[in-house]
């Protein structure tokens, strides 16, 4: 087992520069498709390294939607100081605009020396971040590390955390969330998991199907650094390439806000 020095958090943490502007970060991404473990192994190096993390997750926004988004628990919610979760409930629509305002609103209260690692799946939110909302794009498309994994072991990963969550009260869930909010948005009805019933293989091909999306989305809309679905290979690459400098927008009042509601809150 590799043992965890101080020289191994100082080294990626004095990485940033302190020379941005007012809207600038420097953070220590990661992407990959659900179910390469990029979450588990950006915890283990944001836990090295005393960072906060910002979930680039288009499902982990919704409230009460835990089991089936696979959402982290509230103890390493709470731990890393995560933005980008639990932002709105299942009745409300969500956009790549309203996630960047919420990422502003989350990043202005991380302190100038805590780093920040963002991780997740959805490449339009690291393209908000990297080169703004724009769809006139200039290319080439930004440079990050997106974890490249064998899609056999991705669908074994997938059908093993699918059994997981059944057994963790995944209809039970669906239920609560149903009674509470009658009516979902758009956004939050693509969910996977929620509109299947009880249909354990739809669940397991459309988790496949998404993970095979998010892989072309990479590999076609970002310069992606591949790296190994191990914590020592994305540690290399963050030492390597890293930190990455990301925009957030200071004036945000032409970004989409979160929208407010006054339904009730999911148990």
């Amino acid at each position: 087992m590799e043992k965890k020095s101080a020289e191994t958090v100082t080294t990626l943490s004095e990485a940033a520069p302190r020379e941005e502007g007012p809207c600038e970060r420097r953070a220590y991404l990661l992407a990959g498709p659900t179910a390469s473990g990029k979450s588990a192994i950006a915890a283990t190096l944001a836990r090295e390294m005393g960072a906060w993390i910002l979930s680039a997750d288009s499902m982990l926004v919704y409230r009460g939607m835990d089991i089936g988004t696979a959402k982290p628990p509230p103890e390493e919610i709470a731990e890393f100081h995560m933005g980008g979760v639990d932002v709105v409930t299942p009745a409300d629509e969500f956009s790549s605009g309203a996630w960047l305002r919420a990422a502003a609103e989350w990043a202005a209260g991380v302190p100038e020396d805590v780093p920040i690692v963002i991780v997740g799946g959805t490449g339009l939110y690291f393209s908000a971040l990297l080169r703004g909302l724009d769809r006139e794009w200039v290319k080439p498309p930004p440079e990050y590390p997106v974890i490249r994994i064998d899609r056999a072991v991705v669908r074994e990963r997938i059908a093993a955390r699918l059994d997981g969550m059944f057994m963790s009260g995944l209809e039970e869930e669906k239920r609560r969330l149903h009674a509470a909010y009658p009516a979902w948005s758009r956004t939050a009805a693509l969910a996977i998991g929620y509109r299947e019933g009880d249909d354990r293989a739809k669940i397991l091909t459309r988790t496949c199907q998404l993970a095979k999306r998010q892989d072309t989305w990479f590999r076609h809309q970002a310069t992606p650094i591949y790296v190994d679905p191990t914590v020592e290979s994305v540690r290399a690459c963050w030492r390597a390439h890293g930190p990455w400098t990301v925009r957030f927008p200071v004036d945000t009042a032409d970004v989409p806000r979160p929208p407010r509601h006054s339904v009730p809150s999911a148990p």
